[in-house]
């Protein structure tokens, strides 16, 4: 009797354990659930990254379709480049015309260089060029260096004002600006040198020549000057400069 009492009570309990199983529902636990968006979110990133991946491929253009309406440019002359202007006109002209294959013409009326495109311009970066060459020369620059901007794609043009830097006014300006120059243009000559720019002082106005990195040297080295450093100091953090570029490269 004992054992089928022992019985009885067990099927009673695995029937209590069935359905106190069934009352309550499975939860999935969060850790899983994380893992399948992470899953899901990764699908998806390569899904993108493929669909990135195919690049839209067009035919090339002719020139005559990427040349749009001709093109002009106008440099201003100010009173005091006429003569230069006339003088190295020639120089000018030339490889303008021929190089770039640009039009190009002195305005008397309006005072203006202007520069066209042509049937025979093939360079869409030509036009620009030839304003830069042409500017460059009437800032003050000397037609060899200035042609540089024709010949060289990684040359630039900087200019400031010495005030800009420092307010100064009467003898402390001049004496700023003479501390660029140097005696007898020694200072200025130096800084070219050195950094490998060409550098024009026009009145308090200074502009500067070169590639990006070397413009960078010799503005520091003439903002030094004009803040009232001791121009032997300068060429020495020119000089350091300039040689861990040299290294660099």
């Amino acid at each position: 009797m004992d054992t089928e009492n022992n019985i009885a009570c067990e099927k009673v309990a695995v029937v209590e354990n069935q359905e106190e199983s069934e009352s309550f529902t499975k939860i999935k636990s969060k850790k899983t659930q994380k893992r399948k968006r992470d899953q899901d979110g990764a699908d998806m990133d390569t899904a993108d990254s493929v669909v990135a991946h195919k690049r839209p491929q067009f035919p090339p253009i002719s020139g005559d379709q990427l040349r749009g309406p001709d093109e002009m440019r106008k440099v201003a002359v100010p009173a005091h480049r006429y003569t230069p202007l006339k003088e190295n006109w020639l120089k000018i002209f030339t490889p303008i015309v021929e190089n770039l294959q640009l039009q190009v013409r002195f305005n008397l009326k309006t005072r203006n260089v202007e520069i066209k495109t042509c049937k025979e311009t093939q360079d869409i970066s030509a036009l620009t060029k030839a304003a830069d060459f042409v500017k460059a020369f009437i800032l003050g620059f000397q037609v060899e260096d200035a042609l540089a901007l024709i010949r060289l794609d990684e040359l630039f043009l900087e200019s400031f004002d010495v005030t800009d830097v420092k307010p100064l006014k009467g003898d402390h300006l001049s004496r700023a600006i003479g501390r660029i120059a140097g005696k007898g243009g020694k200072t200025k000559f130096t800084i070219e040198n050195v950094t490998k720019t060409r550098i024009v002082l026009a009145d308090t106005k200074v502009h500067i020549l070169g590639s990006f990195q070397n413009i960078k040297m010799a503005r520091t080295a003439i903002c030094n000057l004009i803040l009232g450093s001791p121009p032997s100091k300068v060429y020495g953090n020119i000089r350091v400069v300039a040689s861990r570029t040299a290294e660099r490269f």
